[in-house]
């Protein structure tokens, strides 16, 4: 038997110390995406008003029913609204650990540190979005199960249960990662066939012992080694109440749930609502809706566009990792890595359709699953390493040793490089643009919040008078992004009305944690006598404004990684008051 921290598990443990504080040294550094700032301001109105209902066009309510209790300890801020995200994935290599009866010792590590420091992984886990959080709960989901199978222990497949209800919470996508496990179990049940039957077993033989085998686990969680069907329905039976449990607890509309929990005859009711209703949401939204009516070519190209600059070690070991366990000499392939593989493959080939936009983060679904072959391919090319660095004919050490030793120094570099300049150095540059969104403003804009309008709208008395104006005339070029809302209480509960509030993003996050009163002006009204301390507005309408807002500071900044800017404009007076 295993010791609980033998030198593996402490390798694993140690990476997981340094994925942790990868992912939260700096975490607040960046200003916010577009689609960080909209998940976290609804988040943050949530934290100040209770009412929270479940937008398939958000995705799931993990985020902002876990962002309440962290905004309450924390408060609001661009550090606590990625704090869940991180933490999260900080902690998917301990995942690898669940592993150890499928790999070898020295591939369970090389996945933690695939996990751990692949750059797509790492700037995503740094980023308010659900992306990693799917990712990282449908694995760890899976990892529990195999290792409830392996153990015959019913404790695992319990939060094996819960860790796939918070995955649904977290993203619908979830469904894709359970389309995907049952795709690549398909083709590990062909390849058992393949071999039983090759053997002169029939059919009906084959599947009656996998039937036995499954019926024999299934009874060990329930503490009985009697046949007994009975018991096989009591497992499988309360795995899915403690799934149902926790998908009801997270999509129940608030206060709703609450009121409930004091009137238990209204929970049938709410558990309705939550399952059933946030079904038909959900598939009204995007399996009924335009989202996924795109050319197949372009967004393919664009994903495998981020995995080559993001992930290209992941890529390339994975390609070896599989190649080296199909054709061991000592074994056959094995399932674990056959079932990534495949996983993987489907993964990059499936999410170009069910993507609605080009968006880099949808890497983190390939990843993931080629980060088991990878580990072994890994592992494989060190092995070999170390084989042929042992001294031949004195103290001579063979070139293999080093071709291979250049090999796994470039391959690191390649992730190290790219998972520096994304994740901390340029995490807002546009060179990035293969792993970045192109919604991302450029962090200057983060100062100039922060120094100046933060401390501008504090300093102004409470009360109806506005303290930030958006001006706004359509764009030159396409008409686009006017800044005006006409009715500004429209944005305390979503859906805010007009699509215009989403070109102001990411600002409206900013502005709701300063305590800001918002208004706007129609794009045929002119400024008004008396400007509010703070007006924003496009970079094509500062040549108008600038002389008409004499005593004003100017700040420009970019809106978007190329395209757009925004320029804020801040009363020096109530600056030096503030």
């Amino acid at each position: 038997m295993r010791r609980a921290l033998d030198r593996p598990a402490l390798a694993v443990v140690g990476l997981t110390v340094l994925a942790l504080a990868a992912r939260l040294v700096g975490l607040g550094s960046r200003v916010m995406h577009f689609d960080e700032a909209r998940v976290a301001y609804w988040a943050l109105r949530y934290h100040e008003t209770g009412q929270l209902t479940y937008r398939p066009i958000i995705h799931g309510p993990f985020l902002p029913v876990v962002s309440d209790p962290v905004f309450a300890l924390l408060g609001a801020s661009d550090f606590s609204a990625r704090l869940a995200v991180a933490l999260v994935g900080g902690l998917l290599p301990l995942a690898a650990l669940g592993l150890r009866g499928r790999l070898r010792d020295d591939e369970t590590v090389a996945l933690s540190l695939v996990l751990a420091a692949n750059p797509v992984l790492l700037y995503y886990s740094r980023f308010m979005r659900s992306d990693v959080l799917v990712g990282a709960f449908a694995v760890t989901a899976l990892v529990l199960v195999v290792r409830a199978f392996d153990t015959r222990r019913a404790s695992f497949a319990v939060l094996g249960a819960v860790s796939l209800a918070l995955a649904f919470a977290s993203k619908e996508n979830a469904l894709v990662y359970v389309l995907c496990f049952a795709g690549a179990g398909a083709l590990l049940v062909d390849h058992r066939l393949v071999e039983r039957t090759a053997g002169g077993e029939s059919l009906r033989r084959v599947f009656g012992a996998w039937v036995d085998a499954l019926d024999s686990r299934l009874r060990s969680w329930g503490g009985s080694t009697r046949r007994g069907v009975a018991l096989s329905a009591l497992a499988v039976g309360g795995w899915l109440a403690v799934f149902v449990a926790v998908v009801v607890f997270f999509y129940a509309p608030r206060p709703t749930l609450w009121t409930a929990l004091g009137s238990p005859a209204q929970l049938p009711g709410v558990a309705g609502e939550a399952t059933v209703g946030s079904w038909t949401k959900f598939t009204g939204t995007w399996l009924s809706g335009p989202h996924q009516s795109h050319p197949y070519l372009p967004y393919v190209y664009d994903y495998l566009e981020t995995l080559v600059y993001g992930a290209p070690a992941v890529v390339v070991l994975a390609v070896v990792g599989f190649v080296v366990d199909g054709y061991a000499p000592d074994r056959g392939r094995r399932d674990a890595v056959a079932f990534a593989a495949y996983w993987g493959l489907a993964s990059v080939l499936g999410y170009p359709i069910a993507t609605d936009i080009r968006a880099p983060w949808a890497a983190v679904h390939a990843v993931l699953p080629l980060a088991v072959p990878a580990s072994v391919g890994l592992a494989a090319l060190y092995r070999r390493a170390t084989a042929a660095s042992a001294p031949l004919d004195g103290d001579r050490v063979p070139g293999r040793a080093a071709t291979l030793a250049a090999a796994l120094v470039v391959l690191a570099a390649a992730s190290g490089v790219a998972g520096a300049n994304v994740a901390y150095h340029n995490s807002t540059d546009r060179s990035d643009g293969a792993v970045l969104q192109y919604a991302q403003p450029g962090n200057g804009l983060k100062a100039t919040l922060e120094d100046n309008v933060g401390p501008v709208v504090a300093a102004t008395d409470d009360g109806p008078e506005p303290d930030v104006l958006y001006y706004g005339t359509p764009s030159p070029a396409n008409g686009d992004t006017v800044l005006h809302v006409a009715d500004e209480s429209s944005a305390d509960q979503p859906p805010v009305g007009g699509p215009n509030w989403h070109s102001r993003l990411p600002l409206p996050w900013y502005f709701e944690r300063y305590g800001a009163e918002v208004t706007s002006t129609a794009p045929a009204a002119g400024l008004p006598a008396d400007p509010p301390p703070v007006v924003v507005a496009m970079d094509w309408d500062r040549s108008e404004l600038e002389p008409r807002l004499d005593g004003y500071a100017v700040y420009e900044h970019r809106h978007r990684l190329w395209g757009s800017r925004v320029v804020v404009f801040v009363d020096r007076s109530a600056a030096r008051q503030a």
